[in-house]
């Protein structure tokens, strides 16, 4: 699944789209304290207040906003695993009818309650419906637009949310003219920050793949293991900020413990250039050994072979096949996404930005230098130029 395809899904998530059909919903209150289900309702989605279906809208391209193994991952599901959830979800997926829908969906909702504590009072939102694909651009001149000829995509979603108690208040009522108390305590379902939940079946080449799902969590990075691999029983991917430190763990062997900034910047630009190239591929582009022997080489580090390289993904990650994701391994490229920490201060620098950048000894002492074109303010005041 790649980006697009992500922006495709979530871009569907509106009111009165008729690219979208959402058929049924169904609400599961789970208490924290016992960890059982309080209540559930189902009911079909158009029947829903249209202020409620905005709302969920919202929620659910909420769920679907993020960057891919950010913060959505695309799951292959375990072989080996006991009543797996994969055959589950596929008859949900196929049954049309909607009561039996709700109780696989409560089946699943058991096993999310099997051995998790929850924190707060939480609400499981499924939804079931299908979106559609036209299988051609549209084209005004021609008699027959893209949305004459669309594939249908059976989908189902699933979002997690927490609740919060409302804040004590007091409010001014207009018609007694007198201040009250706010007693009321029904609590707050979290809708515009949801925790997690799925997408099923992913999509691979624009068509549904039922062998894989689509994981999304509410904090980037931080993926939910038991819910990936006990509930959803499948396999937990690696993070994108696991993989730049696979990456840089990597690079040390290689290279050492010491490079200068306009080295590193070198490294940086040139996957940068690796992703820029590859931007129309339907696959984001990837980095094995022998990719990242020539990148290192290319960017000026010394000694360099393919076998060392080699033996490096070997010693850090057991698997000389491996291959990186680029777009994992790079920090942004255009914003002040790297961080340079001293006791002093805590400079911020584009990768794009490193070659300005230079530690060095200046009478026995180490400075961090910053080649500028302008002059530097500080609260308002200009800074002096030394000559050293």
């Amino acid at each position: 699944m790649n980006k697009k395809e992500v922006a495709h899904i979530r871009k569907q998530f509106k009111l009165d789209n008729d690219l979208m059909n959402i058929y049924d919903i169904l609400n599961v209150y789970i208490m924290k304290e016992t960890k059982e289900i309080y209540h559930w309702e189902r009911h079909p989605f158009e029947l829903v207040d249209r202020e409620k279906q905005e709302l969920y809208m919202g929620n659910f391209k909420k769920l679907l906003t993020g960057e891919l193994d950010h913060k959505l991952f695309e799951l292959k599901f375990q072989k080996d695993a006991e009543d797996p959830s994969q055959v589950l979800l596929h008859q949900a997926l196929l049954t049309g009818d909607p009561e039996e829908w709700q109780d696989l969906m409560l089946l699943l909702v058991e096993k999310m309650m099997a051995e998790t504590n929850y924190e707060r009072d939480t609400v499981v939102t499924f939804v079931r419906g299908q979106y559609y694909r036209p299988t051609k651009a549209r084209n005004e001149e021609a008699e027959e637009t893209g949305k004459d000829e669309v594939f249908g995509h059976p989908f189902i979603l699933c979002s997690v949310n927490s609740t919060e108690k409302q804040r004590k208040a007091l409010l001014f009522d207009y018609v007694e003219r007198e201040y009250k108390y706010n007693i009321i305590v029904d609590p707050i379902i979290k809708l515009s920050t949801p925790e997690q939940g799925f997408f099923y079946p992913s999509v691979t080449d624009n068509y549904s793949d039922v062998n894989r799902i689509l994981y999304c969590t509410g904090k980037s990075n931080d993926p939910n293991q038991y819910f990936i691999e006990q509930v959803l029983n499948a396999e937990r991917n690696m993070t994108a900020l696991e993989e730049r430190a696979i990456f840089e763990d990597i690079v040390r062997e290689v290279a050492g413990e010491q490079l200068d900034a306009t080295t590193i910047g070198m490294v940086y630009e040139e996957i940068h250039q690796i992703i820029e190239t590859n931007q129309e591929e339907e696959e984001p582009p990837k980095l094995d050994y022998k990719d990242l022997e020539q990148v290192l080489t290319v960017s000026g580090v010394e000694n360099v072979t393919a076998e060392k390289v080699e033996r490096a993904f070997e010693t850090i990650i057991d698997d000389r096949n491996y291959e990186l994701k680029a777009n994992s391994v790079m920090p942004k490229f255009t914003s002040k996404s790297i961080k340079i920490n001293t006791k002093v201060a805590t400079i911020s620098v584009s990768p794009q930005d490193l070659k300005y950048v230079k530690q060095v000894n200046y009478q026995g002492r180490r400075c961090i230098m910053i080649e500028v074109d302008e002059d530097a303010v500080i609260e308002g005041f200009t800074l002096a130029t030394e000559n050293l």
